[in-house]
């Protein structure tokens, strides 16, 4: 067990999920439906291969998806479908948002929710202990913060020129926007029931001899595929009702080359958070634990926001609104940490 070396881990996912969309901006003369798919296919298929067999003991990973139960396989691949819903609005919600407002909101309610479905489901009284009340009052809190930041997003509406919002987002969209991040968040939250329904997974893979820092490689390669299954039906219709499927051969080789490149790249910087994620994880001990998930989020809010401020999304807008951004941001990262404390 080593805290701060988990914690740390977890703050270059943190970088990485927080950065991973802004690779898109040098992507050249295709639709958001064919670059968006590119980089999934790169972040959900191609990529979890490549980090299983680098870090699951050679010969290893075959036999160990060989051996986890049929069950426990489709289990895993099907939240992962429902949170490919939550990965596929996600990128909706940034495309209408921004990198800063998308990321607050959704993942505000990823944290929130992620804790707060399962025992709902599983039918427990989350009022019966104090354990479920601070729960419930994190969630509460963290959806005030997302009112909080939604009142930024009105002020920035209204006070930024047409312009310079478009600069900064082209398809700038308040109202759209927030109710794709607020169904994205809510969807995201299904990663972490993959990992839960991946633990006899985990399981075979330390009986094969995988390092635990990298036992939960064999179980993303299921979430991963679940989620790009939803993904790449979703973009195909665009595609097809756009006919942008013409992006793929009518650019120049060159801005393809470059499309690819770049949309590689957001792959990787995207899989990443889960890569370091996991790593992370099984460095903190069994009371630190609890926290991985929110530590996760709230990096990513906050490193979103810096990258906001970077990309001038906040252009020109007063320092009241500003202030309430602020104000929005510690919330939504204090709600986390109470909704995991609960």
């Amino acid at each position: 067990m080593d805290p701060l070396s988990g914690i740390f881990l977890i703050a270059l996912g943190s970088i990485g999920a927080a950065s991973f969309y802004v690779p898109f901006k040098k992507v050249k003369s295709w639709a958001w439906e064919s670059y968006w798919i590119s980089q999934g296919f790169f972040a959900w298929i191609v990529i979890p291969w490549i980090f299983a067999f680098i870090f699951v003991p050679r010969g290893e990973l075959i036999p160990i998806i060989k051996e986890s139960p049929a069950s426990v396989k489709f289990m895993v691949a099907f939240f992962g479908m429902l949170w490919g819903f939550g990965g596929l609005t996600f990128g909706l919600a940034l495309r209408y948002l921004g990198i800063a407002l998308g990321q607050s909101i959704a993942l505000g309610l990823c944290a929130a929710f992620g804790t707060l479905l399962p025992p709902v489901i599983a039918g427990e009284n989350l009022f019966s202990t104090k354990g479920g009340i601070l729960t419930v009052i994190g969630v509460a809190v963290t959806v005030a913060g997302i009112i909080i930041i939604g009142y930024a997003g009105s002020l920035k509406s209204r006070e930024m020129p047409e312009e310079d919002k478009k600069a900064a987002v082209r398809e700038f969209a308040l109202k759209k926007g927030i109710l794709i991040a607020v169904f994205a968040g809510i969807m995201s939250a299904c990663f972490n029931f993959g990992y839960e329904a991946g633990k006899p997974m985990e399981e075979i893979a330390l009986a094969h001899g995988t390092n635990p820092l990298y036992q939960k490689n064999p179980s993303l390669i299921f979430i991963l595929l679940g989620g790009f299954l939803t993904n790449l039906v979703y973009c195909v219709f665009l595609n097809i009702k756009n006919k942008t499927y013409k992006d793929y051969y009518t650019v120049s080789g060159g801005i393809f080359a470059n499309n690819l490149v770049f949309t590689f790249l957001a792959g990787l910087l995207w899989f990443l958070q889960f890569h370091f994620f996991g790593m992370g994880s099984s460095k903190l001990p069994a009371g630190m634990a609890i926290f991985g998930w929110s530590i996760l989020m709230a990096l990513n809010i906050s490193i979103s926001n810096i990258w906001g401020i970077i990309l001038r999304e906040w252009k020109g807008v007063s320092a009241k609104t500003i202030a309430v951004l602020i104000t929005g941001i510690v919330v939504l990262i204090l709600s986390a940490f109470l909704v995991k404390l609960g």
